[in-house]
């Protein structure tokens, strides 16, 4: 009797050659940005919670030139996952009808991402009026 060999796909590289996988694969790549920050960010609530000498000594290494550097990547990479959450968007939601015609991909895309800039918008607007 002969033993069959099991077939065994290769999964090296498979995203690699659909330019809509490596797209997604860099926006799951660019996760690790937002998770990141918001470690940065935990940190922050932890030295808070350390007291007042911990907390000015968090925010004085925030201004270091590393950190603004640090920071500046972040930001862009956070930036490209926002575009690309609200540019699958449309694939992801149920079909909407407003007005017995169904929204456009480009509606819900635009509309994401100015729902998103409205509320970072007012987020910012109130920690420049508490800060003062």
């Amino acid at each position: 009797m002969s033993k069959r060999r099991p077939y065994v796909r290769p999964m090296d590289g498979w995203w690699k050659k659909n330019p809509y996988f490596v797209e997604y694969m860099v926006h799951e790549g660019t996760a690790l940005f937002v998770a990141a920050y918001a470690f940065t960010l935990l940190v922050g609530l932890v030295r808070l919670g350390q007291g007042e000498a911990a907390w000015n000594g968090w925010l004085e290494a925030l201004k270091s030139p590393l950190s603004l550097a640090f920071h500046a990547v972040l930001l862009v990479a956070i930036l490209y996952h926002t575009y690309t959450w609200f540019k699958i968007m449309p694939r992801t939601l149920p079909p909407i009808i407003v007005g017995g015609k169904k929204l456009a991909p480009a509606t819900i895309t635009g509309g994401g991402l100015m729902a998103a800039l409205v509320a970072s918008l007012v987020l910012l607007g109130l920690v420049w009026r508490i800060a003062q």
